[in-house]
């Protein structure tokens, strides 16, 4: 969730001071995008793998701390609470065996970082949420050992005036609790990809993103049991929305799919982050207007489900990339992978359209499209271009993968990543069989056993197999 501040207590003088730096570097962030200062590169792809730690019996295991000081070679980061880790991946050029390269490189960590595991007797496990987490277990008890994470607790507590979380997801069945902190984030778990585009073009790619979010959540949804009930296919979605609720106003609200299309540029979305959300951090830095610190910290606060960061690449010229969180973690990495490929290709021929999918696609339609993809997954339909309504997996088959392989063509990625990841995508639209279709299965066949439900889902996840070849 973003990088570690120094120091957990702030004056209403931090305050002030952080908004007026803030001011500040958004404003040097217009200026740059007029100028054209931003880096024009081709498209560069990258990740970030969340991951749960478990016991061997397949219950949450609170020893990140252990973990991360083993693991202290490899690119594994803390994460809200002690038993979630998180894996990066370097960025690569978005052309030739880049979705290839990328599975081997986190296949390598993962595989290293397993037998560093293993060695403390616990288990890595990806998947969106695990089933065997309790509404015991979300407690500042578990909170990752961070003066970030501490400080996020307090002023999301602060902004809602010490009134409690209520968490109400009705699905296939109705969860209805409440909860004093933030602690229920922890139990949702995504693979982000990123995608860093030209800053000239960023209104184009970053509609594309949100267009492609509906499609893109449906099939990769891995996440249908959250405290033993059966809720959405992607429960991560409510979940995380209720979860940092600060309980005042829907444009205020710090995890959304947004309340529009961008019109002009990446320029709207930092001029909203400083006028619509309240400073939450503000850790003030001795770093000169230049690195835009303030201007990211408080962007690492508000997490849209597709987020666009800054950062600076190699010569020192500022780059814009999407961040797309809507997809969770697992099953298996080469499904995350397929995953990526089938988003970077969608959203490229989107992206590239002659008529502007906008005008014939409304925004509200978009939103509407990725709730209902997110809570009934591939059995969901969706509304496309000029008021057309499909049946999701009839989608997949007319125009999503045709466009996704358009794509991935014009982007430049080989024939046989394309045909490979591509090809696992169109086999789980066929077969109706994502993580969260294959857990409700088992469920069916052997019941609300979770913890062997975990054991079951781990031993699949070993084998490397795509979820959809999974037996149940």
């Amino acid at each position: 969730m973003g990088e570690e501040i120094a120091r957990t207590r702030f004056s209403r003088e931090d305050f002030r001071e952080f908004q007026r730096r803030l001011k500040a570097e958004t404003e040097l962030l217009r200026q740059w995008l007029e100028d054209g200062r931003f880096a024009a590169e081709e498209p560069v792809a990258g990740a970030e793998l969340e991951a749960w730690l478990t016991t061997p019996q397949g219950m949450p295991a609170a020893r990140n701390l252990s973990f991360l000081e083993r693991a202290a070679d490899l690119d594994v980061l803390p994460e809200l609470s002690q038993f979630n880790v998180e894996f990066n991946v370097d960025p690569v050029p978005l052309r030739g065996k880049a979705l290839s390269r990328l599975e081997r490189e986190l296949m390598d960590n993962w595989q290293k970082a397993g037998g560093i595991a293993e060695d403390l007797d616990i288990r890595l496990l990806m998947i969106g949420i695990l089933p065997t987490i309790t509404e015991q277990d979300m407690t500042l008890e578990n909170l990752s050992m961070m003066k970030r994470y501490r400080a996020l607790n307090q002023e999301i507590m602060a902004l809602r005036k010490g009134r409690a979380l209520t968490l109400d997801i009705s699905g296939r069945e109705h969860l209805r609790t409440l909860h004093r902190d933030i602690m229920l984030e922890a139990a949702t778990t995504s693979f982000q990809m990123h995608l860093q585009i030209d800053a000239a073009n960023s209104a184009r790619w970053y509609n594309a993103s949100k267009i492609a979010s509906a499609p893109l959540v449906a099939v990769a949804a891995n996440s249908p049991f959250l405290f033993g009930r059966d809720l959405w296919a992607e429960t991560r979605i409510p979940l995380f929305e209720q979860a940092v609720s600060v309980g005042k106003w829907d444009y205020m609200e710090r995890v959304t799919f947004g309340i529009r299309y961008l019109e002009e540029g990446a320029y709207e979305i930092f001029k909203a982050n400083r006028q619509r959300y309240p400073v939450i951090l503000p850790m003030l830095f001795d770093a000169p207007v230049e690195e835009l610190r303030h201007l990211r910290l408080h962007n690492g606060t508000i997490w849209r489900w597709n987020r666009l960061l800054v950062g600076f690449s190699d010569d020192g010229r500022p780059h814009l990339r999407i961040e797309q969180r809507v997809v969770p973690a697992g099953p298996t990495i080469v499904d995350g992978i397929a995953n990526a490929a089938f988003y970077y290709g969608l959203v490229k021929a989107l992206a590239e359209e002659p008529q502007d999918l906008e005008e014939r696609l409304p925004f509200h339609v978009a939103r509407d499209n990725f709730y209902s993809a997110a809570r009934d997954g591939l059995e969901a339909t969706i509304e496309w271009a000029d008021e057309t309504v499909w049946p999701l997996v009839r989608a997949f088959e007319e125009f999503l993968l045709p466009m996704a392989e358009r794509g991935l063509e014009q982007l430049g990625i080989a024939t046989r990543d394309r045909t490979r990841y591509l090809g696992i995508i169109a086999r789980r639209a066929a077969t109706r069989r994502n993580g969260a279709s294959w857990q409700r299965e088992w469920v069916a066949r052997h019941g609300r056993d979770m913890e062997a439900l975990v054991r079951a889902y781990r031993e699949c996840q070993e084998s490397g197999e795509p979820v959809h070849e999974w037996p149940t």
